[in-house]
C-alpha cells in the first residue's frame, strides 16, 4: 500500500470502493484510526480494526443486538419480523434460552453423519461438470452454491419433491432482501417462502423423522420447548448462515489456494495439513468481515475512544485477522500457521452455531475437488476477479476455472 495514501471520508463499508479493496482501508483504519467514526449503508457506526477491539466488543455482554423498544416494529413484515427476532437478534437471558433448545438438535453427531452425503454430493456435481463443460468451468453455479443448498436441505430432511421449491426459498432469503428486488420479496416472495416452511413444519410433525427438523420441533429443555414463530425464524437463519458462509468459504479457499500454489502443493503432499488450511483461510481470505449490528447498552471505552450509548458499532472481523499485533506475517496465506486464534467465525455467545458444518464441507469439498482435478487454475489474474456488492462479506462473483 502507498504510504501517502488517504481514503475518502467518511469511509462507508457498503460503498463499491471498499468491498473492492477493503484491505487497503484496513490496513490504513488500524494505523490511524482504529477506532474509526464511519458508515454502515445510511448509519453512522464505530468501525473496529484492531483484534483486541473487536475481541473484547464480541464478548462484553454490554453491547447488545435487540433493540425490543423499537416502535416501528410493528410495522415490519412477518417474515422480516421472523428474522430479526430470532436467536441471532438476542441477548441474555433469552439468546441463551434459544440457543440451549438450538443446541439439542444442532449436535456433532447430527453433523458427522453427513460425512459421507456430502461426498457423494461433491463427486455428483463434479460428474456433472465434467458431464457438461469442456474443461473450464465457474465454480459458483457448479460447485460451490449447489452443495451447501443440498446439504442444508438434506440436514433440515427436505424430501425430493419439495427441493424445487426449498431452492426457491433459498434464493429469495438470500438475493431478494437487498437491491432492487426487495419490494417484490416483501410483498410476494417472502410470505410465500413462510407458507412453504410452515408446510414443512406440519408435516414434521405429522411424519417425524431422523432429521434436523424434527430435532427442532422435538427439542425440549425443562417443559421449554421452540414456538412456531421461532422454529420458523430458525429455519430462516439456518438456510442463510448455513449457505452463505459456506459457499463463500469454497470460494475463497479455492482462490487462496490457487493463488498460492507452494501452499496448496503442500496440502496436496500432505492432508494433514486440511484442518491448518481452513483456519487459514478463515483468517486470511474469511468469508464474514463483520457482525450483524451491534449497540452500546451504556457508554463504553473502546481503546481511546468512548462509544456513547445506543451507537452502532461494527467490529470489522476480515481486519482484526490482519492485525500484525496479533498475528505474525498477517500479509502471508501459511497453512501452517499454529495458535491461529482468528474471528472468522465470530466469538463470545453469538459464535457461528454452525461453524463445524461449515468447516467440514470446505474440507470435504477442497479435498474432492483437487483429487479429481489436479491440474485445476484459475483462468483469470486474481485481480481481474471480481466482488459482489455485500457489506461485510469477502464475496467472489465467479471464479472461472480450468481442468
Amino acid at each position: 500500500m502507498q504510504a501517502d495514501w488517504t481514503p475518502k471520508h467518511p469511509i462507508n463499508i457498503s460503498a463499491k470502493a471498499f468491498i473492492d479493496d477493503k484491505y487497503k482501508y484496513y490496513d490504513w483504519m488500524r494505523r490511524e484510526a482504529p477506532v474509526y467514526r464511519g458508515k454502515f449503508g445510511p448509519f453512522r457506526s464505530y468501525l473496529l480494526c484492531r483484534y483486541e477491539d473487536c475481541d473484547f466488543v464480541l464478548r462484553d455482554p454490554r453491547f447488545i443486538r435487540s433493540r425490543k423498544e423499537n416502535k416501528w416494529r410493528w410495522l415490519m413484515p412477518y417474515g422480516i419480523k421472523l428474522i430479526t427476532e430470532s436467536m441471532i437478534y438476542q441477548d441474555g437471558d433469552e439468546h441463551r434460552r434459544l440457543r440451549n433448545l438450538v443446541q439439542k438438535a444442532f449436535t456433532p453427531k447430527a453433523i458427522t453423519k453427513m460425512h459421507d452425503r456430502i461426498e457423494v454430493i461433491c463427486n455428483e456435481l463434479l460428474d456433472e461438470v465434467e458431464a457438461t463443460h469442456d474443461g473450464h468451468f465457474d465454480l459458483v453455479p457448479t460447485y460451490a452454491f449447489p452443495l451447501p443448498v443440498r446439504v442444508i436441505g438434506e440436514l433440515l430432511g427436505i424430501e425430493d419433491n419439495d427441493m424445487d421449491s426449498f431452492q426457491k426459498s433459498v434464493d429469495v432469503l438470500l438475493e431478494g432482501l437487498t437491491g432492487i428486488k426487495i419490494v417484490k420479496t416483501l410483498v410476494w416472495d417472502l410470505p410465500k417462502t413462510v407458507s412453504f416452511l410452515k408446510e414443512l413444519l406440519k408435516k414434521k410433525r405429522a411424519t417425524p423423522a431422523d432429521d434436523l427438523l424434527t430435532a427442532l420441533i422435538q427439542a425440549e429443555e425443562n417443559g421449554d420447548t421452540l414456538t412456531e414463530d421461532e422454529l420458523l425464524g430458525m429455519m430462516m437463519i439456518l438456510i442463510i448462515a448455513g449457505y452463505e458462509t459456506t459457499v463463500d468459504l469454497i470460494k475463497c479457499a479455492v482462490v487462496a489456494l490457487l493463488t498460492h500454489p507452494e501452499q496448496l502443493q503442500m496440502l496436496k503432499e500432505d492432508d494433514s495439513l486440511m484442518d491448518g488450511t481452513i483456519e487459514e483461510v478463515l483468517r486470511y481470505w474469511g468469508p464474514v468481515h463483520g457482525t450483524e449490528l451491534i449497540y452500546a447498552s451504556e457508554d463504553i471505552q473502546v481503546g481511546d475512544v468512548t462509544i456513547p450509548k445506543g451507537h452502532i458499532i461494527t467490529p470489522l472481523l476480515g481486519a482484526a485477522n490482519r492485525d500484525p499485533d496479533k498475528f505474525e506475517h498477517p500479509e502471508a496465506f501459511d497453512i501452517t500457521r499454529t495458535a491461529n486464534r482468528h474471528l472468522g467465525f465470530g466469538k463470545g455467545i453469538h459464535y457461528c452455531l454452525g461453524a463445524p458444518l461449515a468447516r467440514l464441507e470446505a474440507k470435504i469439498a477442497l479435498r474432492i475437488l483437487f483429487s479429481r482435478f489436479p491440474q485445476l487454475t484459475l483462468t483469470k489474474p486474481l485481480e481481474e476477479l471480481t466482488f459482489k456488492q455485500v457489506p461485510l462479506f469477502h464475496r467472489f462473483k465467479e471464479v472461472p476455472l480450468s481442468y
